[in-house]
């Protein structure tokens, strides 16, 4: 009953908007539309390729008076209609950005010929040739579409020799911490899809996978906080679609891109050639993170069973080197102007080495230090990953209709093991040696075939199925060694050595239709179901896991109406799932840092969201400005569960919680000039956490406020050179038991395009006021109070360079095929459902307790498999 009365109120406040947005009649400078009989409607497209231009403006203007009469907006495929023309004759104006305005003159309305179809009418996009330079009017940085935000990462000088995160963080709604884990709205239960398709390179661990795309590699970002039914149904917070950058071109090129800086480099090259037909593409990234010096402190009270209070402060110096690869091969075959096949290949790695030099435990009781201990922790984390995909699509002669089949093979696996050396009290000598050794396997299987039609003009319908399987396995082991060099001994307890086999099949099946009502509504609304069967053991003891199989009914509403002046009021509703990972669900017991030790819970069920959202896009010039706000409630969350054995936080996870969410964003972008632009925004929500636990002990429940900013500005300067400032900061985020701190990034990039046009050179800086930033974090509970504080230097100056060899043409003018992938990427990642990842990092675990697995679907659950 209460979200009914949220979501009332948010239609409430569309039509306070929408009464706004059309002002009186007699102080209207719009004129009212006529009452003819005589309509108007065409089709705009691409002069270069024949593509849709969706969105660009039609207006009607008298010949007679010279002011315009009527006019409209072109749907997403570039059709329009204007309907009640009084008989006159009247010039046609089309204009779009990036595209030159178009002019059809002396189009006469009369008795007779009232209904007049101008067919397609082709845009030339806007070039200036100057000398041996063509300069072609570019996509903005941010652009608002009916369905998702885009962020044209390409257009953006400041994202050399960066990657992944450094990119997500610029996008509106997006929060990126300081482990590359992303949340959305505040939600890390995100879907990551790499060119509409999952990945296993998502599937192991999100904020690995962001690590291992180098920012060079990304065309755009696309935000879905409202997935349709055609994407799977996991995913409670929405979907990110990272698309990296294609070549559809006639020719040969190869291009070198790389950066050389004090704390990372990165060196890519990518060649592309096309004949025809057939196409072929090959390249790779690498980026190298080094001289990453840090420390952590955290200051710990617990009371245990028996009421006895336990002190102790943890201290040590952190060192990272990691190392991130992304290699990919596609080919594609248009068969003739009906039939596409297309496949690609790819292989990633990440090669990550983590250390805590001198972790030092002091133990206090009643104020005076009682014990010293000093230990040495190593640990690695690395994975690889391949991908295969094969596509094939067949279109009709019936426009928009189309079948299409794919079929997904993926396989990686996880290495991550550490080391701990226990020194004597004196830090002189190695005592004795624990290791834990977890390697994890991920492969999956997935076939889907989708089939749209359109039934009339207004009318899309789209159908669709889909079957996964997984194959998950985590074999973990923990060795005891005397001494720094004593060979080392298994420990043979089921608890500490064992191996998880999971199982998985999801079986889906979608159907859903847009309509569209006088080019003015649109409405979109679907209906998934899937059914998910999970077969999952222990090999030591042979104790099977009782997960039942299960159905889950996935609804969606997606409704729109445009305004006169071409502004957009949209509202939707969808019901989402979120399965657990691995990291949720394996028992290995992750204890890097003695202090703070954790368990996955292999009986975890999937958790349940409602979502609700409104939002009104208005552009004004050459400006845009987003505002949306949502509600979100999500029942039989995953949340952390701790508790107290002796001095030591034991960490479990439980389906017990209740999380709710309120908020709204604001997004801006302006154009102040040909060569100076600012965008920037704020998402901020009110959270509500409960773990609904009866033992007054652990019961636990947090709200408050969260808010992240950013900023970013880009002027052209004279001879070529270009600058952008750039700012992000994310307010402290409230958790089930305390808080995480905040912390705040910034970068100042210059680059300068060179005479020929081929290439580039740059200098950055990041974070250069500051050599270092602390991040202060706390946990409270009756039974515990840990304060943390991380210190990381994170100042930062690079070069950047770029060039092209070859030459690439456009291809001669045709429809476009669309390329069909397959989406996978359904599991709750990162912390549990308070967002403990900060928190576990400042308690000492950032440098190899917390251990990322190869994602599994817990009970209830399966994979957020995208398909667009």
């Amino acid at each position: 009953m209460k979200y009914s009365i949220v979501f009332c109120i948010l239609l409430a406040f569309s039509n306070i908007i929408l009464g706004q947005n059309q002002p009186p009649a007699e102080k209207s400078a719009i004129p009212a539309p006529s009452k003819g009989k005589g309509k108007i409607e065409g089709v705009i497209k691409d002069s270069a390729n024949s593509a849709s231009v969706p969105f660009a403006t039609v207006a009607i203007i008298s010949q007679e008076s010279g002011n315009p009469v009527n006019g409209t907006m072109a749907d997403e495929n570039g059709k329009f209609d204007i309907t009640k023309i009084d008989a006159g004759v009247y010039d046609i104006e089309i204009s779009f950005i990036g595209y030159d305005t178009k002019v059809i003159k002396g189009i006469s309305v009369s008795e007779g010929k009232e209904n007049i179809d101008l067919g397609e009418i082709k845009l030339s996009q806007t070039v200036q040739q100057l000398k041996e330079v063509t300069v072609v009017g570019e996509k903005p940085v941010f652009e608002e579409k009916v369905d998702r935000t885009v962020y044209n990462a390409e257009n953006d000088a400041g994202n050399k020799g960066g990657d992944a995160t450094d990119v997500l963080r610029k996008v509106p709604m997006l929060s990126v911490d300081l482990d590359g884990n992303v949340s959305l709205r505040g939600s890390e239960n995100v879907k990551v899809l790499i060119n509409n398709k999952p990945s296993t390179i998502t599937a192991t661990s999100v904020a690995d996978a962001l690590r291992q795309i180098p920012a060079d590699m990304i065309k755009s970002v696309e935000v879905i906080t409202s997935p349709s039914a055609k994407y799977d149904a996991e995913g409670s917070a929405g979907i990110i679609n990272i698309i990296t950058k294609k070549n559809n071109l006639q020719g040969a090129m190869v291009s070198i891109d790389g950066s050389v800086g004090l704390r990372a480099s990165s060196l890519g090259l990518n060649g592309s050639y096309r004949k025809g037909k057939m196409g072929f593409s090959l390249g790779g990234n690498g980026r190298w993170s080094y001289n990453t010096p840090g420390s952590f402190r955290n200051t710990q009270t617990t009371i245990s069973e028996t009421g006895e209070m336990n002190e102790n402060v943890q201290y040590a110096n952190t060192r990272n080197f990691h190392g991130y690869g992304n290699y990919q091969f596609g080919w594609d075959y248009d068969i003739d102007k009906n039939n596409l096949l297309s496949a690609s290949a790819k292989i990633g790695f990440r090669n990550g080495k983590n250390f805590q030099d001198d972790l030092t435990t002091e133990t206090y009781q009643g104020g005076a230090l009682e014990n010293i201990g000093i230990r040495n922790v190593f640990s690695k984390n690395n994975n690889t990953n391949l991908d295969f995909n094969l596509n094939y699509t067949r279109l009709f002669k019936k426009p928009m209709r189309e079948l299409s089949f794919m079929a997904l093979y993926s396989r990686s696996k996880s290495v991550n093991d550490f080391t701990n050396s226990i020194m004597d009290n004196f830090g002189l000598a190695t005592v004795s040696r624990l290791k834990n050794l977890n390697d994890s396997y991920n492969q999956e299987a997935t076939f889907q075939a989708d089939y749209q039609t359109p039934i009339d003009s207004t009318v899309m319908l789209e159908v669709g199925v889909k079957n996964i399987y997984r194959n998950v396995t985590s074999d973990y082991k923990y060795f005891s060694a005397p001494g720094s060099e004593g060979p080392f001994s298994e420990l043979t307890n089921n608890d500490l050595s064992n191996r998880l086999n999971y199982n998985q099949n999801v079986a889906s099946a979608y159907s859903a239709a847009t309509v569209t009502l006088k080019k003015v509504y649109s409405a979109k609304v679907g209906l998934r179901y899937e059914y998910t069967t999970i077969d999952a053991r222990l090999q030591n003891g042979g104790e099977s896991i009782d997960i039942p199989s299960y159905g889950v009914l996935v609804p969606s509403i997606n409704l729109s109406r445009k305004l006169k002046s071409g502004n957009i009021v949209k509202a939707s509703y969808n019901r989402r799932i979120q399965r657990p990972s691995l990291r949720y669900l394996n028992p290995n017991l992750q204890a890097a840092n003695p202090l703070n030790v954790s368990f996955g819970n292999p009986n975890l069920d999937p958790e349940y969201t409602n979502n609700f959202e409104l939002a009104y896009n208005a552009y004004i010039k050459r400006s845009s400005l987003t505002i949306s706000t949502f509600a979100k409630n999500s029942n039989n969350a995953i949340q952390s569960v701790r508790n107290v054995k002796g001095d030591t936080i034991v960490t479990t996870y439980q389906n017990i919680g209740s999380e709710n969410s309120y908020g709204f964003s604001i997004f801006a972008n302006v154009k102040l000039s040909d060569k100076f632009s600012l965008n920037g925004g704020t998402d901020v929500y009110y959270a509500v956490l409960r773990n609904n636990v009866p033992d007054p002990i652990y019961n636990a429940s947090n709200e408050g406020w969260v808010a992240n900013y950013r900023l970013m500005a880009a002027y052209k300067l004279p001879k070529s050179w270009e600058a952008q400032l750039f700012g992000f900061y994310r307010g402290r985020k409230v958790q089930l038991q305390g808080y995480q701190g905040g912390f705040g990034i910034y970068s100042l990039t210059f680059r300068k395009q060179l005479k020929d046009g081929k290439g580039s050179v740059g200098l950055g800086a990041e974070n250069f006021f500051n050599t270092s930033f602390r991040i202060r974090s706390e946990l409270v509970s009756p039974v515990i109070n840990q304060k943390s504080t991380n210190v990381l230097h994170n100042m930062n100056f690079k070069v950047t360079f770029s060039y092209k060899i070859g030459k690439m043409t456009m291809e001669d003018a045709k429809p476009k095929k669309r390329r069909k992938l397959i989406n996978n990427d359904d599991l709750k990642e990162g912390g549990g459902g308070d967002g403990t990842n900060m928190s576990d990092v400042s308690s000492g675990s950032q440098s190899g307790s917390e251990q990322r697995q190869a994602p599994v679907r817990g009970k209830g659950s399966g994979k957020d498999n995208r398909n667009k």
